[in-house]
């Protein structure tokens, strides 16, 4: 175990993992374009003052990210190629909704095509809209199930992913 001494205007360790991920979770909407949740996460972390933390915590990952994607002349270049291209506004994420489609996702789940599903994840640039599509699918057939069929479907789904598990009545003999 490495033990460190504290500087008085160093952030204790427990801060340090929490602006890390902060952090993370602020580049995983930037990265999915899920500009609701990149502007929630910058809201937090307006109220509670810790611009900073995270900005350095941001740039320490975009540097380690270079570090190991490129030699040191090469990385020096592509961060002065990004940042002359960089855009006027920072404020907004890329979104990609032309990419998501969510008709052709439900088909190949529909036809157990388990490379096409992946194929169409891994090819869609912001998925928080292929979500979306599927969730719309999702709901636009709820109505076509027969009657204790939904209860039966949730029940399930709480069972596989550790929520309890609530059978319908109907369903509870059989």
């Amino acid at each position: 175990m490495v033990v460190t001494e504290e500087l008085a205007d160093e952030l204790p360790a427990e801060a340090v993992e929490e602006a890390k991920a902060r952090a993370a979770t602020l580049l995983l909407a930037f990265r999915h374009g899920n500009q609701l949740a990149f502007d929630h996460e910058l809201e937090v972390l307006f109220a509670e003052r810790a611009e900073r933390e995270v900005t350095t915590l941001l740039a320490w990952i975009a540097a380690e990210a270079v570090r190991k994607a490129y030699a040191p002349e090469v990385g020096d270049r592509v961060l002065r190629a990004m940042a002359r291209r960089a855009p006027a506004d920072t404020g907004a994420v890329a979104v990609d909704e032309e990419s998501a489609d969510a008709a052709r996702l439900i088909e190949a789940v529909a036809a157990g095509e388990v490379a096409e599903v992946r194929g169409l994840v891994a090819s869609t640039a912001d998925t928080t809209f292929l979500l979306g599509g599927l969730l719309q699918g999702v709901a636009m057939m709820l109505p076509l199930l027969p009657e204790g069929e939904l209860g039966e479907i949730t029940a399930e789904l709480r069972r596989r992913h550790g929520g309890t598990a609530h059978l319908p009545e109907a369903r509870a003999g059989v």
